[in-house]
């Protein structure tokens, strides 16, 4: 009797390890042809903004006589927008770890000014990758270059302001972020505040020393890394002109990149408050109409593209249920279409 149970209890064993399949080491290099297949495969994804400007009420937040407390939240639900996103056959959430305002959204070693020491108290990026887990939902980050707490930077200005520079703690803080929270989809780099000290060449270079299969984008168009951004853009090939928004994104070498991303707002036009982040209450009932989101899924799948919605968490950490019902309604779309 004892036998048999042993054996059975070794049948098990050699049952259930032969059907798990082990988790890809994501420090070891792919080909980027391959890997750029897999960025395809994500489709579309949730581009999450939210920082010291959903307290503020407009887009840029000037930051040197702001501490860490003026982020108010009093919560963060990760489990609703990761929910939210896979129902809406999302790959991917893109989350905003630094803006211009220097907040970081992790429990960094490199600045006070970071969400551990708010009221809200936990680290953002650990819990949103512990729910992108439990719902099968790859993570992508957003990243400010440079910020409005560095030597150079004007606050509040952009790069033509005052450069900001420091390219020790950039380094610091991509090394935080490469290391600390498993596999990064790609980086989203945003340069309105100057590229911290440290080239684009040189940023590319540095993270993948960590993350060797993480794609790169820059704002301003540049080709150092394999993802082409089109802030504000809509569905095209790469190097279609007409996809992009703003002279900064017309380059005419595009040989280096693989896949293009382009994003926008839910938000539609509106008279005051924010566009990226969570506006003001009187818009809670502004939001893109179902069709257009899809149409747009419909263009990034034909075109290979992906395309990043941006949604703007309230003051308790959620998703407001606008926002909730029409991705949810695009999901469905999708799945009766694809």
């Amino acid at each position: 009797m004892k036998k048999i149970s042993v054996l059975l209890l070794l049948g098990l064993f050699i049952s259930v390890g032969c059907n798990t399949k082990p988790t890809p080491d994501y420090t070891i290099k792919i080909d980027d042809t391959i890997r750029a297949e897999q960025i395809k495969d994500m489709k579309w994804g949730m581009f999450i903004c939210w920082s010291f400007s959903t307290f503020y009420g407009s887009e840029w937040t000037p930051t040197l006589d702001k501490d860490a407390t003026f982020f108010k939240a009093t919560g963060c639900d990760t489990d609703q927008w990761c929910k939210t996103a896979r129902d809406a056959g999302m790959g991917y959430i893109l989350f905003l770890t630094k803006h211009h305002d220097g907040f970081c959204l992790w429990d960094t070693e490199t600045t006070d000014k970071k969400v551990t020491n708010s009221q809200l108290g936990i680290d953002v990026v650990a819990k949103l990758r512990e729910s992108c887990d439990k719902y099968g939902i790859k993570l992508a980050f957003y990243f400010s270059e440079g910020d409005w707490n560095w030597p150079g930077a004007a606050d509040g200005k952009g790069w033509s302001a005052g450069k900001s520079i420091n390219p020790e703690t950039k380094k610091a803080q991509l090394k935080e972020l490469c290391t600390k929270y498993g596999p990064i989809e790609f980086f989203w780099m945003d340069h309105a505040v100057g590229d911290g000290g440290l080239s684009h060449t040189e940023t590319v270079k540095f993270i993948h020393q960590f993350q060797p299969n993480c794609f790169i984008g820059f704002n301003t168009g540049e080709t150092a890394g394999r993802l082409n951004l089109r802030e504000r853009g809509r569905p095209g090939q790469i190097g279609d002109k007409k996809a992009v928004w703003g002279e900064n994104h017309l380059k005419d070498n595009y040989d280096n990149f693989l896949v293009a991303e382009f994003t926008y707002p839910i938000l539609p036009e509106h008279d005051g408050g924010a566009d990226w982040f969570y506006s003001l209450p009187k818009h809670d009932t502004l939001c893109h109409p179902t069709e257009k989101l899809y149409n747009d899924y419909v263009g990034a799948v034909k075109f290979g593209n992906i395309f990043s919605i941006d949604i703007g968490p309230n003051y308790e950490g959620k998703i407001r249920d606008i926002d909730v019902k029409t991705l949810t309604e695009v999901g469905e779309l999708i799945n009766s279409n694809y």
